[in-house]
């Protein structure tokens, strides 16, 4: 005999179709995704160890070494948001004790120091104010005063719109002995990004936003001395789920089980990844370029200011400053419920104080940036 169960009245569930609005994303992310990558993440799944999805992976790691400029073995995506892969650069490279030195120059560099806290790390910071960016003396005095095991630099800070540069670090974290990990979530894809050539060791991105695909397949490498480090752990890796050990074996020749991939997310990241190499990268970091100049033009013609130096400026995200007197909130608001348009405020220090325009990925084009200042134009 059935037993009886109690059951929750359906009349109280909403049993329509799904239905979403037609936004224009221009926050710091997600990016509206072109139609091809809307399409590949339509088709059929097959099985995640399936002969035809094991190409797929293999597929992603050669494009993923392209659009990074890497050579590194181990290059992969992470089955999660771009969080996830910043965790797994510090799970799998941070022991209880290991000295980590973390630029903080805004929301994600604390991130950064309080990742690496949980996972047992001696943190120590070098710090500016968030927009700004650090210098070679700079970051050399830092790594001359705590000989850190890591030195953590967020190269795109999504909460500023600052762009970091990279070149010389590397060299400079051989001279004293560190690895190098690097935040690359809001600039791979618009922004140049040599990783092999600057002597990164560790870098992590996200699907959404310059890639231009769904959240929830990140990108994630490491160099053979990061692999190195790994391989003289005295502990386990402390987060199993991230664990290179293991997640290697999955995308590695052995393709051994070692959890079930978001099928169709792959074959978006697969399809946005092909269109950025079918494009070119030079083309796509230009294009990227030339369309956020367009950008900031416009907004100067608004009397609109910026937050970050045009030297240090991110070409895929823009911090623009909410004019004294003017609720950003409220504006925001109205671009989101009058014009279907979304942009983003300000995270930690500048919260209240600046908005955050991404122009990445299938949505950097001159109409994305007509139909903005149009808006913003009505609103204001």
């Amino acid at each position: 005999m059935m037993q009886t169960l109690s059951i929750r009245d359906r009349q109280r569930l909403n049993l329509a179709p799904l239905q979403v609005p037609d936004r224009l994303l221009l926050g710091p992310g997600p990016s509206n995704a072109h139609p091809a990558v809307l399409h590949a993440m339509s088709l059929s799944p097959v099985g995640h160890l399936d002969p035809a999805f094991l190409a797929l992976m293999g597929e992603i790691q050669s494009l993923l070494r392209y659009v990074w400029q890497t050579e590194n073995a181990v290059t992969f995506a992470i089955s999660g948001t771009g969080t996830a892969a910043m965790e797994a650069t510090i799970a799998n490279s941070v022991e209880p004790g290991d000295g980590v030195l973390v630029g903080v120059a805004g929301y994600f560099g604390n991130r950064l120091v309080d990742m690496a806290g949980r996972y047992g790390g001696d943190v120590k910071t070098i710090a500016k104010p968030w927009g700004q960016v650090f210098s070679l003396e700079e970051l050399r005095s830092a790594l001359e005063t705590h000989h850190p095991a890591i030195l953590a630099l967020v190269h795109a800070e999504t909460s500023t719109g600052a762009r970091q540069p990279m070149e010389g670090v590397g060299e400079l974290c051989r001279q004293y002995g560190c690895l190098l990990l690097i935040d690359t979530v809001t600039s791979l894809g618009g922004v140049p990004i040599f990783l092999d050539e600057w002597g990164v060791d560790l870098a992590y991105s996200c699907s959404q936003k310059g890639l231009g695909c769904s959240p929830g397949a990140s990108p994630f490498t490491m160099s053979d001395r990061a692999l190195e480090k790994l391989a003289q752990r005295k502990t386990k890796v402390a987060n199993w789920y991230l664990d290179v050990n293991l997640l290697g074996k999955y995308w590695g020749a052995e393709h051994t089980y070692h959890h079930t991939a978001p099928i169709n997310l792959y074959y978006g990241l697969r399809e946005a990844l092909r269109l950025v190499a079918e494009e070119g990268l030079v083309a796509c970091w230009q294009r990227h370029q030339t369309n956020v100049e367009y950008l900031w033009q416009q907004l100067a013609e608004l009397g609109l200011s910026l937050h970050v130096e045009k030297e240090f400026r991110l070409p895929t995200l823009t911090t623009v400053c909410i004019p004294d007197g003017v609720d950003g909130k409220a504006i925001a608001r109205q671009l989101l419920t009058e014009h279907n348009i979304e942009i983003g405020g300000g995270l930690g220090e500048l919260a209240g104080k600046v908005w955050r325009v991404g122009l990445m990925g299938y949505n950097s084009k001159p109409e994305s940036c007509d139909r903005l200042i149009a808006a913003l134009k009505q609103v204001m």
